[in-house]
């Protein structure tokens, strides 16, 4: 268990005709409540760190670090994945520090720029056994290039992957990053083609958009890696701010951040049943809270 390639964990997803859920790393407590949510439902994860994440955090290396440690510790198959790396250097130092898995995106570039930056990222990971995620055009939101509706186009893509050799790819299929409300359609005659005209996964980014009942039959379609940040994030928000409502006299940050963190559990818990075609394991455990080393002050 513990540290696993995110090759091993997408090969088997797609064999299975499942999907692998992908989970955006924040901090520290969402690390620990991701992976505590992973293990309630006994099933692997991917931990993504993004590199506005890095950005935010001063660097990638230390929140790296960290991210890898409670990988090795897990009880579950967990995998560390570098997620859209513009930043070419970025790309280089996650496949050092030790992550199985990056995505390099060239979104934002011309066609032939991308093709070639994609496939320098691309044999450099490879030659250092590290998978590699691309994007051809940007998935809609956050002042993409693509706006929400404009859609992969499959001949373009399978040309994409041929040309770089990458070895997921995530495709516009009618959602969009950051979108706090549920809303979004899938073009599941999209998927279909472009599962049938690719050797490769599929992974649909900005997947908090999508509601349940689709991202399931988008799975069913051929969508293979599904990523999940905004949404996940609004448990850990409301937790906290439902924490300092009622207790507006405390100063010890731990005591609400583990709010947070402790209301992330059941529903990754969920979700990753959900993906993997589990059936929900019935009432669930009183949630306590996930115990870590030297707490104190409480």
């Amino acid at each position: 268990m513990g540290l696993t390639p995110a090759r091993k964990l997408l090969e088997a997803a797609a064999a299975a005709g499942t999907g692998q859920g992908a989970f955006n790393v924040i901090h520290l407590e969402t690390v620990e409540g991701l992976v505590a949510g992973a293990e309630r439902a006994g099933l692997p994860l991917i931990l993504q760190i993004s590199e506005n994440c890095a950005k935010y955090h001063g660097g990638l290396e230390p929140l790296a670090l960290a991210t890898l440690a409670a990988a090795r510790a897990a009880s579950v198959p967990v995998a560390v994945h570098l997620d859209h790396a513009e930043d070419e250097q970025l790309a280089y130092q996650a496949v050092e520090l030790g992550f199985g898995s990056i995505m390099y995106d060239g979104g934002g570039l011309e066609y032939a720029q991308n093709v070639a930056v994609t496939r320098r990222v691309t044999d450099y990971a490879h030659a250092r056994g590290v998978y590699v995620e691309a994007e051809l055009g940007k998935v809609g939101g956050k002042d993409g290039a693509h706006a929400p509706g404009v859609l992969t186009d499959p001949d373009e893509a399978a040309a994409f992957v041929a040309a770089t050799g990458v070895d997921a790819l995530a495709v516009a299929v009618g959602s969009s990053h950051a979108m706090t409300q549920r809303s979004a359609a899938l073009d599941l005659g999209r998927i279909t083609v472009l599962k049938a005209a690719l050797q490769v996964p599929l992974v649909l980014h900005g997947s908090s958009g999508v509601p349940d009942d689709a991202i399931v039959a988008g799975i069913a379609a051929g969508m293979t890696k599904i990523n999940v940040s905004t949404h996940l994030n609004g448990f850990f928000t409301r937790a906290v701010r439902g924490y300092l409502a009622a207790n507006p006299a405390d100063v010890d940050s731990r005591k609400y951040l583990r709010a947070g963190r402790d209301a992330l559990i059941p529903e990754v818990a969920r979700l990753l049943r959900l993906f993997a075609d589990v059936p929900p394991a019935g009432a669930e455990p009183e949630s306590g809270p996930v115990r870590m080393s030297g707490q104190s002050g409480e």
